[in-house]
């Protein structure tokens, strides 16, 4: 996936700044794809001159004026193309994997500490994403009110990163135990 996909579905649930974008990788995208501020002016230049998103000045009162960007018809037709073409499975490429699959050839128990951090890693993931389903959509499904296409896919999103991180919890349980069975006794 190109960043400029990552931004165009960005822009269709809301037109924002540059910054505001930033702070949306930031807050949520940012987990399925990151990129640094420079990366998301550098590309929303890019797509205005290709004319795939339309630029307007927005004059603020406290504030200089900023840029607000919103998708242009040219920006539809290329999500469109891109939603339409067929994409690889992802490849899982892990260093915390082969890490594990290292320690047969070390101490496994020099490993306990780095899997206990990644799994505190994802122990606060999971309580971040719990935490913003909750606040976005509620207790019950269809709680916030009748469905939508576009709050419905991105629960379907969050519930895909809920699963995930609850699966590397578990994995990570097995780990350490797997560690601990195989760390040399004292």
């Amino acid at each position: 996936m190109a960043l400029e996909h990552a931004i165009l579905v960005s822009l269709l649930e809301k037109p924002g700044s540059g910054y505001e974008l930033a702070r949306r990788f930031e807050r949520s995208i940012g987990y399925f794809w990151t990129a640094t501020h420079q990366q998301i002016y550098r590309v929303l230049k890019r797509m205005e001159a290709d004319g795939w998103v339309v630029v307007r000045d927005v004059a603020q009162k406290t504030r200089p004026d900023k840029k607000e960007y919103a998708v242009a018809p040219a920006g539809r037709e290329a999500l469109s193309r891109w939603l339409h073409d067929p994409i690889e499975p992802e490849s899982v490429r892990h260093d915390l994997a082969v890490k594990i699959r290292g320690a047969a050839f070390d101490d496994p128990a020099a490993l306990v500490r780095e899997v206990e951090r990644h799994q505190g890693l994802h122990r606060d993931r999971l309580a971040h994403y719990l935490a913003g389903e909750r606040r976005d959509f509620g207790p019950e499904p269809g709680a916030c009110g009748p469905p939508d296409a576009g709050r419905e896919l991105q629960h379907a999103v969050l519930r895909g990163g809920i699963a995930y991180e609850r699966m590397m919890i578990d994995w990570l349980d097995d780990v350490l135990a797997t560690l601990h069975r195989l760390a040399p006794g004292p």
